[in-house]
């Protein structure tokens, strides 16, 4: 038997979340394992979501990603040279599907200068109030953002650290957007959204990716994701 400690673990699970960018890699709801590592649900019940570069590796997601309906919202919305940064695969799954807290994109995904990054978030089953669909507060977007997560120095935990605060919002502040399957939500990316936990009998999948328009814009170096060698931002157009 190898004895692992609980800092290497979370060394790994840091590792496995920072180097996810250029690959295809599953990530687990809370509460899905036993202190043995043993599902304690179906294990096709078990994952929250697969990312982060499906628009790369996947031949399916890669032509849902570049389809010529996906460039035509592009270029009606004026982007000049959009890149897609990451993708994922949100499973919301039935009675266990996690809730998401009010955050906005720019968050995580920081670019200068703001306001060049947008969500495509595309419906794969109907998404309604009770199987966690989103939530926006409208006009949020023009308030900025409060916050960045950013790496922290190679081999610390752990792997990301916040500037700043999420502000506090009320619950009478967020308007629900059910949206039936197939449709397709724009996010930008400093409106402040969330969802609820899923507790219905019904799962909400959907395929989100992130653009960013690469014209006269940045991409900052402390983000958690990063272009690499093996997968450089590929251009939405292509």
């Amino acid at each position: 038997m190898v004895l692992v400690t609980d800092e290497q673990v979370r060394k790994g699970s840091a590792d496995y979340f920072l180097n996810s960018g250029d690959k295809i890699r599953f990530f687990f709801e809370k509460g899905v394992f036993d202190a043995k590592g043993d599902f304690l649900v179906p294990r096709e019940k078990s994952v929250n979501k697969i990312g982060h570069a499906l628009h790369a590796h996947n031949p399916l997601y890669k032509r849902m990603t570049h389809s010529p309906k996906i460039q035509e919202v592009g270029q009606r919305l004026g982007l000049v040279k959009p890149v897609i940064v990451q993708s994922m695969y949100i499973f919301k799954q039935p009675n266990i599907g996690g809730e998401v807290t009010p955050h906005q994109d720019a968050t995580f995904l920081h670019t200068e200068p703001l306001g060049r990054i947008l969500g495509f978030w595309i419906a794969v089953e109907d998404a309604n109030e009770e199987n966690g669909c989103l939530w926006f507060i409208p006009g949020s977007h023009r308030d900025g953002i409060s916050r960045r997560m950013l790496r922290t120095p190679p081999g610390s935990i752990p792997c990301t650290a916040f500037i700043g605060e999420e502000r506090s919002y009320n619950d009478d502040q967020f308007v629900p957007a059910p949206v039936p399957k197939g449709g397709l939500v724009l996010i930008h990316g400093e409106v402040v959204h969330k969802s609820d936990l899923n507790t219905s009998p019904n799962s909400r999948h959907a395929y989100s990716f992130h653009v960013m328009e690469s014209h006269k814009t940045s991409w900052n170096p402390e983000n958690w994701l990063q272009p690499s060698q093996d997968l450089p931002f590929p251009s939405l157009y292509t």
